[in-house]
């Protein structure tokens, strides 16, 4: 199974494998979402519980998979892919085995870190990290070599305005 294979999820809001989480727990997932480096006791000791318990509960939050990993955030600015691009594509084309051939290439381009099967007026969306104009034009037509697309449009985010990782845990 490739790298990009593990990233697909299905975001479809009757999925049953929700699973109901205490305050203790939606309490260690938001201070694990801020810092994933935090000591278990000094996390155990800021959520108010013992450290053999916040141990516990974060193994059963991972073996339910609402934990699903840990990964380094890194500064885009930092390693030159600081202009982000939003892509919409439409498609009048679709079989399975056009779309296999879009996520296919979609999947190998690694400037590609964002990839969604749309609702409404785009088929899908795209958001795209890159250094330059130049470095977009090569993604573009990366992705639209080979593939029947009926348009593409691209919009350059011109300011962030918050970005974050955390989700939600009201809901939970």
């Amino acid at each position: 199974m490739r790298a990009g294979s593990l990233l697909r999820r299905n975001l479809n809001p009757s999925d049953s494998t929700i699973m109901k989480l205490d305050a203790i727990d939606r309490r260690i997932l938001e201070h694990l979402q801020r810092n994933a480096e935090i000591q278990v006791a000094d996390l155990a000791h800021q959520v108010g519980t013992s450290t053999s318990s916040c141990w516990r509960r974060i193994q059963r939050l991972r073996e339910a998979g609402v934990i699903t990993r840990q990964v380094a955030l890194v500064d885009p600015r930092k390693v030159n892919v600081g202009v982000t691009v939003f892509v919409a594509v439409k498609t009048s084309r679709h079989t399975s085995e056009w779309f296999e051939r879009f996520r296919a290439t979609a999947e190998s381009i690694p400037e590609v870190v964002e990839f969604y099967r749309m609702s409404g007026d785009i088929d899908y969306l795209l958001r795209v990290v890159v250094p330059d104009i130049a470095a977009y034009d090569s993604v573009y037509k990366r992705l639209t070599r080979g593939t029947d697309l009926a348009d593409v449009s691209s919009s350059f985010a011109m300011q962030e305005l918050k970005f974050t990782t955390a989700l939600p845990l009201d809901y939970a």
